[in-house]
């Protein structure tokens, strides 16, 4: 006889990712973006400072906010790459969107922060500063490093298809966009226009806080369940409507969830087959819709008829109901012991009652009796008897 014994405590606190390739990657690719944005943010801050550049000073903090949200990035990698238990059904994908949008709403604040600061700073032209050329080589310096850093991480993300380290990879393209604005402000303020390198600070700020925004904006959409794109939804819809047994579509819904996307559908069947072969149908088109787009899990309803003009077949009789209308008008007590099929379909009941052989020649009178029951009650459009050894 087999025993089950509890989980350990430490056999609890071990990690399996959901994703091992994913998560790997991810790792991988954000410690290599610590390091650097570690190094990146101790050189621009204090070279900013020696330097008397309030641009590569700003570029320093976007460089620490680029830390800060990496290390965000870890901490939803760990947690969004868990499997899925009885709290959270469908996973924790969601985690990373939480964090994109924990690290948009940040990047916002500060960018309107160093906006509003470069802003105040222009007021007062006179306690402007020459930058020193060594401001400008450090400009230079994280320019190619934050480019590079762009491109690896890119690549790392569409590789796992992961919209967390998408967004990280772009915010490190916009650091560089930002860092070439540093670059053209210091080179500016060298050539005696020193109120550029404050401009460009400004401009600093704006990029940062363009982008938060638009991480923020995305990240809203899909925590209050955004769906797909119209493109991808006719898709979906043509995979649905290529299955066979699949007669028509309706209620096509969908929701993003993290990089993947969770799809309910309506599928009209004919109304006569098996439970089992409804069953069946719905199952292969739920498989080719997994197998041929990105979505986590399809829920697809069987419908015999269309929900629309459908709706009034909840109002009608029960089975057991039914049976003992049936036991009562054709006066056969024994109707419930037969197999009795039903069918609710446009607001009506079709019947489908199957006779032993030993009741055969009794089969004519009775349907004779449906044939006026059914003349005599709105509620049952067609009985038909069966031979139940056909």
């Amino acid at each position: 006889m087999k025993t089950h014994t509890q989980p350990s405590s430490a056999d609890k606190e071990v990690f399996e990712p959901a994703d091992p390739e994913r998560f790997a990657a991810a790792q991988k690719s954000t410690w290599v973006s610590i390091c650097i944005n570690l190094l990146l943010t101790a050189l621009q801050v204090l070279g900013g400072f020696f330097a008397h550049s309030q641009a590569l000073m700003a570029d320093g903090l976007h460089s620490m906010s680029d830390l800060l949200s990496d290390v965000l990035v870890l901490f939803a990698n760990r947690h969004g790459n868990r499997h899925a238990d009885a709290n959270h059904p469908y996973g924790h994908a969601r985690v990373e969107t939480a964090a994109t949008l924990i690290l948009g709403v940040f990047l916002a604040a500060l960018g309107v922060g160093l906006l509003v600061a470069a802003a105040m700073r222009l007021q007062h032209p006179g306690a402007l500063q020459a930058v020193s050329p060594l401001g400008l080589a450090i400009a230079v310096l994280a320019l190619v490093a934050k480019e590079g850093m762009f491109r690896y991480m890119l690549a790392v993300a569409l590789r796992v298809r992961s919209q967390m380290l998408v967004a990280n990879a772009w915010h490190a393209r916009s650091d560089a966009a930002s860092s070439l604005v540093v670059v053209v402000g210091i080179i500016g303020n060298l050539l005696g226009y020193t109120f550029l390198d404050l401009v460009a600070a400004a401009v600093v700020g704006v990029m940062i806080a363009h982008m938060g925004g638009k991480l923020a904006l995305e990240a809203l959409s899909e925590l209050i369940d955004t769906g797909l794109d119209a493109e991808e939804v006719e898709a979906i819809r043509q995979t649905l409507l290529k299955t066979h047994g699949v007669l028509g579509l309706h209620d096509l819904r969908t929701r993003k969830m993290a990089d993947n996307a969770l799809v309910d559908a309506h599928i009209l069947v004919d109304p006569r087959i098996s439970v089992s072969e409804g069953h069946y149908i719905a199952e292969s088109a739920r498989h080719a819709v997994l197998n041929n787009h990105h979505v986590l899990d399809v829920m697809v309803h069987i419908d015999p008829e269309d929900d629309m003009h459908a709706g009034h077949n909840a109002k009608l009789p029960s089975r057991p109901v039914l049976l003992a209308q049936l036991a009562e008008r054709l006066g056969v007590p024994g109707v419930a012991d037969n197999r009795v099929v039903f069918h609710y379909l446009d607001g009506r009941v079709d019947v489908e009652l199957y006779l032993p052989a030993n009741r055969q020649t009794d089969a004519k009178l009775l349907q004779a009796r449906c044939d006026e029951l059914v003349r005599n009650d709105p509620l049952f459009r067609v009985i038909h008897i069966h031979n139940a050894q056909q």
